[in-house]
């Protein structure tokens, strides 16, 4: 059962707009994140949850999207997510740098969480965080360091082996509604 939640959990580009995640559902997203390994059990990460469809479109504004292919603007228009969880680091604890596992751990429970119950997401790294500081009114000590995207999928996504000269460039089909991910063998990354 988990390596088929692993496996369905992907990186989704396109959402359909019409199907929301129940507050409750997102609400144990983060309460999942209390219980995750955590680095000298500091508990540094805070989570924020967008869900308001004025916030999520303003943080939409700040990301960015497929950084492999530019030239889509992805996700499509009406395709966005609709909700979001920012994970911010409380700096008061330590540096973002030292809960760098611990927000990669948090993101992907949450995300293998929602694949249970049919959803599917996206980490964002590339955002303008100064800007989504000031949106969401973080206090000082409170950065933020990953934004989740959350939503209904409304794209294929298929993995495929990675090219004979081991490219994992990630592409779309021509109408662009599948995404197709390369991945290494196994024999490739066993050493």
């Amino acid at each position: 059962m988990l390596k088929d939640l692993v496996i369905r959990n992907r990186s989704y580009r396109g959402y359909d707009r019409s199907v929301r995640l129940p507050h409750e559902l997102l609400t144990e997203l983060v309460d999942l994140c209390r219980f995750t390994a955590s680095s000298m059990n500091r508990q540094a990460l805070r989570f924020h949850i967008a869900e308001d469809e004025e916030e999520v479109s303003a943080i939409q504004a700040l990301t960015g999207w497929a950084m492999r292919l530019p030239e889509l603007h992805l996700p499509y228009p009406g395709t966005e997510p609709t909700a979001f969880i920012v994970i911010a680091v409380d700096t008061s604890v330590g540096s973002r740098s030292a809960f760098q596992r611990d927000v990669g751990i948090a993101a992907q429970t949450m995300l293998l969480r929602a694949a249970e119950e049919g959803f599917g997401g996206c980490m964002l790294g590339t955002f303008r965080k100064k800007e989504l500081s000031e949106l969401l009114s973080l206090p000082d000590g409170i950065e933020p360091d990953l934004i989740v995207a959350f939503g209904k999928p409304d794209e294929r996504i298929v993995l495929t082996e990675a090219g004979e000269d081991g490219s994992t460039g990630y592409y779309r089909s021509a109408d662009g509604r599948t995404h197709f991910v390369p991945k290494l063998k196994l024999e490739d990354i066993l050493i």
